[in-house]
């Protein structure tokens, strides 16, 4: 069987994507349902990521140790995690063991337990790594700036607050699993995707993965409601932590395009040029001609309906304010002439994300996850053969044109050490 994308629509009303891996023996599943920390009632947030550890509890007849017990036989790697729109259950496992599997993992998001006695412990774990951010000042500052820049329920950190966690019943748990995890959304795109990358043939090919899922799924129904989103007051603002650390964190982020836009990849390019290494602009420019700091990036992510640009410097206080003033003017010299892209800096960024792109292409897992991704964002899936040449095709003019018409927009800064700093253009 040659390398190539299957795609199925369930008789749920769900995609099933698939992709054979001829060189591997193993294959890597992704499930996506909207049921991410966005879906969590205001008063009741946190469901998600109490959800992302109790599927993992036992599921059908299996009560947790069963459940484990089985999936190691099996040989299965396995993991729920909650993002802002979906929770994503991730297995690898062989190929030729996936029709075993099916139904455990049908059984996880079909019929979990939450089992009483499983509530509490995971509870517990939530709340504990609600109380492990009072050490960690970076991801401190990065929540705060996504409360602040997102709109809400967008803006949400995913791990709930102390209250809410608190006031989480099972029954929360349970009513809330069977609203959300659904495999469609009501009245619009979206809902719940399965993607498996690698060996299929092992498991008896796509149509026989297809058959075999259709049968599992055929009493699972029913369509989740759609997001709501509101507007944020406070985007495009400065604001400051105060925290006695003999560091300062420093972020800051601005709107990008979506992943559906062709200037996606453009943008992608501009994020490799600016934090793309040692050789990167940021690298440079902050870190290396001017010692202000131990570490700078900037990254960019892009859902199907809007982008975000994140950047971020740890520095000293004594460094603090040049820093931010130092990475906020190389973010909009970038937009000018004077800051145009080489072609040594398009060449090694366009070498760096092709190389990405091979690297996670030989892992069934990420293979799995770009197709859920894919399928997601842009309402199919894409062979990597074809996101290559989209790369390909790019020239250093499109770039430059591209960062002549690009705007900042509103930036949102956070910064979190002993004193407040002066935003740039206050």
């Amino acid at each position: 069987m040659s390398r190539g994308i299957h795609v199925r629509m369930l008789a749920c009303g769900m995609p099933l994507i698939m992709e054979h891996m001829p060189a591997v023996r193993s294959v890597g599943v992704t499930w996506l349902t909207p049921a991410g920390s966005a879906t969590d009632p205001d008063d009741r947030q946190g469901l998600s990521t109490m959800w992302a550890e109790l599927v993992l509890r036992g599921a059908g007849e299996l009560g947790s140790r069963q459940q484990a017990d089985v999936m190691d036989k099996l040989g299965m790697s396995r993991s729920a995690d909650a993002s802002t729109l979906h929770l994503r259950l991730s297995f690898t496992l062989l190929g030729e063991r996936l029709p075993q599997a099916l139904p455990r993992i049908v059984d996880m998001v079909c019929q979990p337990r939450m089992d009483e006695d499983a509530i509490e412990p995971t509870r517990d774990l939530a709340l504990q790594a609600l109380e492990g951010l009072k050490d960690d000042p970076q991801e401190r500052a990065i929540l705060t700036l996504r409360d602040r820049h997102n709109p809400p329920p967008l803006n949400r950190s995913g791990m709930g607050t102390e209250e809410s966690l608190t006031a989480i019943t099972r029954q929360d748990l349970v009513d809330g699993w069977s609203r959300r995890v659904r495999p469609t959304i009501s009245g619009g795109v979206g809902g719940s995707i399965l993607a498996i990358a690698g060996d299929l043939e092992s498991a008896g090919g796509p149509h026989s993965i297809g058959v075999q899922i259709d049968e599992l799924l055929r009493s699972w129904t029913g369509a989740a409601e759609p997001i709501r989103i509101g507007t944020s007051a406070t985007r495009g603002s400065y604001h400051h932590l105060n925290d006695k650390s003999s560091q300062v964190q420093v972020v800051l982020m601005h709107d990008a395009p979506a992943e559906p836009s062709a200037e996606s990849k453009l943008e992608r390019i501009v994020a490799s040029v600016l934090s793309g290494g040692m050789a990167s602009r940021l690298f440079a420019e902050v870190r290396e001609k001017r010692g202000l700091c131990y570490a700078v990036s900037e990254s960019y992510a892009a859902e199907r309906d809007y982008g975000r640009c994140l950047a971020y410097v740890g520095t000293t206080p004594e460094r603090a304010q040049e820093s931010l003033d130092v990475l906020m003017g190389e973010l909009r010299r970038i937009n000018t002439p004077e800051g145009k892209v080489t072609a040594e800096e398009l060449q090694r960024a366009l070498v760096g994300i092709r190389s990405s792109l091979v690297f996670s292409g030989e892992s069934t897992g990420a293979r799995a996850s770009a197709l859920a991704g894919d399928q997601h964002r842009l309402g199919r899936p894409r062979t990597l053969d074809e996101i290559i040449a989209q790369y390909e095709k790019i020239t250093l003019d499109e770039v430059n044109a591209y960062l002549a018409r690009r705007t900042l927009g509103a930036v949102t800064i956070v910064t979190l050490g002993p004193g407040e700093l002066k935003a740039p253009g206050a």
